[in-house]
């Protein structure tokens, strides 16, 4: 997984080079210095109420669990995870849950709860792609873009629908009885902890209720992607309208869903965002500073993100959640 990680990002850190050495660096830096000092930091706290969208989501299909603060702190974890750490987008991911077991949460239901709620974002994002490239056919018409990404459409859709299918068909508890044979063989008695993984995962989708809620909060945390973009070209001096903000967004976010397996998604996020900003008639030079000031905005929050896993890691195990 190193080498594959490692081989991935440098491929990615050699497009991104690719495109500013084709498109201009000079011509990139001068869009990004257009936003200043102010709207740089409105870009950045305007990531803040996305986070706590997408905090209460997870809280939703999560309960019974430590409260919102904790998943809001864990949020913050999971996405500078995620995005600054050398590892597969979904890293984060297991590192929130180990943090919930250390504060006394059970594995299996701290994983469980982490999967359910990953399942229920990449299910809202189809919806919010769908969005993307109705609004795009309408704006422009039918194009290359537009073909391929209703094609990926499909195939986004079947793999969710496959992914809820196997829980249903017992994946989970396929899983567990192997983690805890496998366990039990080799005297590992930490294994035992994920007994009950699939009971856990079950039950976040038993209440109809919270499933919804939990959907409602992720759509709308997609959707206020959508207006960061907006945000974002109205401070380089080219403002757009919600549409073309979705439509940046939404084929962006699943372009660099396409890429998971590459650190941070280097560089397919910068090429997604030529290509769908090129439709839009936006320059790539403006294309690249969107990608670019979101990677900064990442660090920025990132950074103090990774921080907040270290002293949690740090503290002793079973500390209550307040004082993450």
């Amino acid at each position: 997984m190193k080498v594959g990680a490692l081989v991935g990002g440098l491929v990615g850190l050699g497009l991104i080079a690719w495109l500013l050495a084709s498109y201009g660096l000079v011509r990139v830096v001068e869009v990004l210095a257009r936003a200043g000092v102010f709207g740089f930091v409105a870009i950045v706290a305007f990531h803040l109420p996305q986070m706590l969208l997408s905090a209460l989501g997870w809280e939703a299909i999560a309960r019974p669990g430590p409260g919102l603060r904790t998943y809001l702190l864990l949020r913050w974890v999971r996405e500078a995870v995620n995005n600054l750490l050398p590892l597969a987008q979904i890293g984060g991911e297991f590192v929130v849950a180990r943090l919930l077991q250390r504060q006394g949460v059970r594995l299996a239901q701290g994983i469980g709860a982490t999967i359910a709620d990953l399942l229920l974002e990449m299910g809202t994002q189809v919806l919010f792609t769908v969005l993307g490239v109705a609004l795009l056919v309408h704006d422009v018409g039918h194009s290359e873009v537009s073909d391929l990404a209703t094609r990926a459409l499909w195939v986004a859709a079947l793999v969710v629908a496959g992914a809820f299918a196997a829980l249903w068909m017992g994946l989970a508890a396929v899983i567990e009885r192997a983690a805890l044979r496998m366990g039990r063989s080799f005297g590992w008695p930490a294994t035992a902890q994920i007994g009950g993984l699939h009971e856990a995962l079950t039950g976040c989708f038993r209440v109809p209720r919270r499933v919804v809620l939990a959907s409602i909060w992720h759509l709308l945390s997609w959707l206020s992607g959508g207006l960061e973009v907006c945000l974002i070209l109205y401070f380089f001096d080219n403002p757009v309208g919600l549409d073309t903000g979705l439509i940046i967004e939404s084929l962006g976010q699943a372009l660099k869903a396409v890429g998971f397996a590459v650190p941070g998604a280097l560089g397919v996020q910068e090429a997604g965002y030529v290509v769908v900003c090129r439709l839009l008639s936006i320059t790539p030079e403006t294309a690249l500073a969107v990608s670019l000031i979101k990677r900064v905005r990442e660090a920025v929050l990132g950074i103090p993100g990774l921080v907040l896993w270290h002293r949690a890691e740090a503290k002793t195990p079973g500390t209550p959640a307040a004082s993450l």
